[in-house]
């Protein structure tokens, strides 16, 4: 038998789910098991496949728009990004019985933006166009009350009506190093603007862009797992080859990696954006100890203990599941 050549894997710590994700996936497990499917979800619950296909097998139905559900009293879950007011508002105008898996930080970035408003500041959003935790943070105001500002250039040309009267919030899952070039950028130009409290970007992005850069510089090429529509996942790609990871990829699962990339290596990193499972970081793992004699190293650079309660109404069972 042919000796297969020896690999180190440096394992970021932390990595995968973080508290808003469990707390959404939760919201619609429980759900299904009080009310019996179906339960309907508005937008992918997390941007993973994998958890979307699981739940789906178990009786969610994911919908893009709440006009996609019929007139039906099972339970609709809205998701972890995030919906702009409108839709709370349509769903009360049918009468339907919705549960809200808004991620606690993101509906906190959502309170921020309502008070600068009503303190009437005009307000900045840095995030990405298109993504749905911006279009559900635009959507708590009326249109035209935030402007979007996605990078530096965009900082740079933006002209206030007042720059005496500005703030900013942020989407959670940005890149903290570009958010951070922003924030800058705006400053610069407008000394008096209003920033938040506290950092918009949340823990686990922070957490796992820090564990990133960590284990980057280690390492002869880095595999992130997640999806490539999660946007805190693309990020983690984004720091790995930033700090001096030569190749660095975003893989769904274990047969989306691109061999050709990850031949004769001597030491490869892995991480997994915060809406990915852990099984498939397991199967990456797996899938490299097929063609490496592999010795997995643990790189931990914070401890995460975060949990967020769920809705009331599905507590009870929370507790019976043990979880």
């Amino acid at each position: 038998m042919e000796k297969r050549p020896h690999l180190d894997i440096l394992l970021c710590a932390p990595r995968g789910f973080c508290a808003g994700v469990d707390r959404a996936i939760q919201i619609v497990e429980l759900a299904l098991k009080k009310y019996g499917a179906p339960v309907y979800v508005r937008h992918a619950i997390v941007h993973n496949k994998y958890v979307v296909e699981s739940l789906e097998a178990k009786g969610a139905i994911f919908v893009e728009e709440l006009e996609e559900i019929p007139d039906t009293e099972a339970p609709v879950v809205f998701s972890a990004h995030g919906v702009p007011k409108s839709v709370p508002a349509e769903a009360r105008s049918r009468n339907m019985f919705f549960l809200d898996a808004t991620c606690p930080l993101v509906s906190k970035v959502h309170v921020e933006a309502s008070r600068h408003f009503e303190e009437g500041h005009e307000i900045v959003l840095i995030g990405h166009a298109g993504h749905p935790e911006v279009i559900g943070t635009m959507g708590q105001l009326p249109q035209g009350a935030v402007s979007l500002i996605e990078t530096v250039e965009d900082a740079n040309r933006f002209e206030p009506k007042d720059p005496q009267t500005l703030a900013f919030v942020t989407q959670t899952t940005l890149s903290v190093d570009d958010t951070r070039e922003i924030v800058a950028a705006l400053r610069a130009r407008f000394p008096a603007i209003n920033g938040p409290h506290k950092e918009d970007i949340c823990y686990a992005t922070t957490n796992r862009q820090e564990s990133i850069k960590a284990v980057a510089p280690r390492v002869e090429a880095m595999i992130v797992v997640g999806s490539p529509h999660s946007s805190n996942s693309q990020r983690l790609v984004e720091v790995a080859l930033r700090s001096g990871c030569k190749v660095a990829t975003l893989v769904d699962r274990a047969s989306d990696i691109d061999w050709s990339l990850y031949d004769n290596l001597g030491s490869l990193g892995v991480s997994a954006g915060a809406s990915a499972p852990e099984s498939l970081v397991e199967e990456v793992i797996d899938a490299f100890a097929e063609r490496y004699s592999v010795k997995v190293e643990t790189v931990t650079t914070a401890e995460e203990h975060i949990a967020f309660n769920i809705p009331k109404i599905l507590r009870s069972l929370e507790a019976n599941a043990g979880r």
